[in-house]
């Protein structure tokens, strides 16, 4: 497959965030300048959906929408909880309404940090939750962006059993070993500018073949300072860091992570094509 260009796509982002709401258009324009091509903006929650897609039609052709729901639910951090069935099932219409305008179904997974998942019972339901989200990006031929904090085994096990076959697991938080059986199920990681401060996903990235990481900056969250907002801007970071890791130019890095966005995403190369 030919690179499309030689722009950068942010796999993973939360630009429906209360914190871009001051300032998108500008965070969008610095964007742009650092040869962004497409930001694929994923949901956490029902609440958020029509916003994704109000920002997709706005900048049409470069945010990209994907509707899915998290593990973790609840808009403060009070308030976060465990997924449940009911969540799903109040979010499922709104994402069959939109399901022609998707780029992908996400932002799914599980979260087995054990602040929200503490019991077997919300393990299970959480697992019921994505089981019926992989279902339904089967039948609506979507990929998968995918979290899987806590929980890397289960989540690809679980992708497995299901017969998922488009997957980015996002900042994947796992060994290099468990992300291995992805790599060989065909499955992308995609890596934040975070990794310049944590010694996981730089080992990661070490034992990742190239032709298996995407980017993504996943802001406003996992950028390169803690604590500070992320923005897609800084994905260059995240390119930056896999060519050091692999001894390699940053064009290259580039040039195979967007085309394997592209692969990941069918939507995406029809879209860089025109």
């Amino acid at each position: 497959m030919e690179a499309v260009g030689a722009g950068l796509v942010d796999c993973h982002c939360h630009l429906s965030a209360p914190d871009f709401d001051q300032d998108l258009d500008h965070v969008l324009q610095k964007a742009r300048k650092a040869n962004v091509v497409a930001l694929v903006a994923v949901a956490e929650h029902r609440g958020e959906f029509e916003k994704i897609m109000e920002l997709s039609k706005r900048y049409s052709g470069f945010i990209l929408p994907c509707l899915g729901v998290h593990p973790v639910q609840g808009l403060l951090l009070q308030d976060q909880r465990s997924v449940t069935l009911k969540d799903l099932d109040e979010a499922v219409p709104i994402i069959e309404k939109y399901r022609d305008q998707l780029l992908a179904i996400g932002e799914v997974g599980l979260d087995f940090s054990p602040r929200f998942a503490n019991t077997d019972e919300k393990k299970e339901e959480q697992r019921q939750v994505l089981i019926s989200q992989v279902q339904l990006a089967k039948r609506l031929n979507l990929p998968l962006n995918v979290h899987s904090r806590s929980a890397g085994r289960p989540t690809i096990n679980l992708l497995l059993e299901q017969g998922a076959d488009k997957v980015l697991l996002h900042a994947f938080d796992g060994r290099p070993s468990v992300a291995m059986e992805g790599v060989r199920a065909g499955y992308f990681f995609s890596i934040p500018p975070s990794i310049i401060r944590s010694g996981q996903k730089q080992k990661l990235v070490k034992q990742l073949p190239l032709t298996s990481l995407c980017l993504e900056t996943d802001s406003p969250a996992l950028g390169p300072e803690k604590q500070v907002r992320n923005e897609p801007q800084n994905i260059s970071v995240s390119a930056e860091y896999i060519a050091l890791v692999k001894g390699i130019s940053v064009g290259e890095v580039i040039e195979v992570t967007t085309q394997n966005a592209c692969k990941l995403f069918p939507k995406l190369q029809q879209l860089l094509q025109k």
